[in-house]
């Protein structure tokens, strides 16, 4: 790997990159500089949808061997909002109070050092793009990678902005598929990105019978079927009693579950110096106060969200 760079250095080299290339374009692959010497993988994994309450009723041990779950509060409260907020660097926080946003902010970016093993990174490194892959690729030499399960993360939106790869998987709920094609480079660290359907609703794991998955139109394809009275549900009338909200809130437990299986997989696949963040972009609303799921529901169940972070455990 390169050499050590400066904060000062690291902002020509950012700057030359914004010089070099349009700002709606990533930087080609030559023109990054160096690694820095030491600088980690990172892998965030964002378990969509998935409420903290629900995590913590879980069992999830491999999650518990990567640090103590926070009950943190997400920035959005539906999945694509929130990811512009993670890709700006900005996870989701805690509430402190008696303290200026502006120092939580200064104090959220300064972690990156810790995270990426790589001294005296701040908020001032981020500018003007506020873009955590763009500065990871541009400035530090990163390798940067995503692959989402939601549409409306797909490839020709402008979170795409900084990534040398970026793909929409070819099905929603298949995290394991994600595990199948990670790869990592000898040469410079990795930046990855991982968006998790599985605890997006209908809740459901890999194999699972789509005859048995809860029917809302309008979602997973069912857009496309609006008028189509098989799929459809009914007159619009209908609200899931507190017996479906039950079961549906069962559904996301099993499912988060089932991808704290597949994290312990992730730990065994990524490299030894690698750091991971787990973390939900938003929760969900299982009948609290008569609401369901997410999007424009305005209730703090929807923005409470599990977050952990470490180094892989070995």
């Amino acid at each position: 790997m390169g050499l050590m760079l400066g904060r000062k250095q690291r902002r020509e080299a950012s700057s030359d990159a914004q010089t070099a290339a349009p700002v709606a374009a990533p930087v080609a692959t030559a023109d990054r500089p160096p690694a820095v010497d030491g600088s980690r993988n990172l892998v965030v994994v964002v378990l969509d949808s998935l409420r903290y309450d629900v995590c913590a009723a879980a069992n999830m041990p491999n999650l518990a061997r990567l640090g103590a779950v926070e009950q943190r509060w997400s920035y959005a409260s539906w999945t694509a909002p929130s990811h512009y907020n993670l890709l700006m660097g900005l996870l989701p926080h805690d509430s402190p109070t008696r303290v200026f946003a502006s120092e939580h902010y200064k104090k959220d970016f300064n972690r990156y050092a810790e995270r990426l093993g790589v001294a005296d990174i701040g908020f001032a490194d981020f500018l003007p793009q506020l873009s955590l892959p763009g500065f990871l690729r541009q400035t530090l030499g990163y390798r940067t990678t995503a692959m989402v399960s939601m549409p409306v993360l797909n490839p020709s939106t402008p979170l795409n902005y900084g990534f040398d790869d970026f793909r929409l998987m070819p099905s929603h709920n298949d995290m394991a598929a994600m595990l199948d094609d990670l790869t990592f480079s000898d040469e410079r660290p990795t930046f990855t990105l991982l968006n998790v359907g599985e605890t997006h609703y209908p809740y459901a794991t890999p194999g699972e019978d789509t005859r048995n998955w809860p029917i809302i139109s309008g979602l997973h394809g069912v857009v496309k079927h609006l008028d189509d009275p098989e799929v459809a549900t009914g007159d619009g009338t209908h609200f899931f009693n507190q017996a479906e909200m039950a079961e549906l809130r069962e559904r996301q437990l099993v499912a988060a579950e089932y991808c704290d299986g597949v994290i312990g997989r992730l730990f065994d696949t990524v490299p030894d110096d690698t750091w991971i963040i787990v973390l939900a972009d938003h929760g969900e609303l299982f009948g609290e106060d008569g609401y369901f799921g997410h999007g424009p529901v305005a209730h703090e169940k929807v923005l409470e969200v599990p977050f952990v972070e470490g180094r892989v455990p070995r």
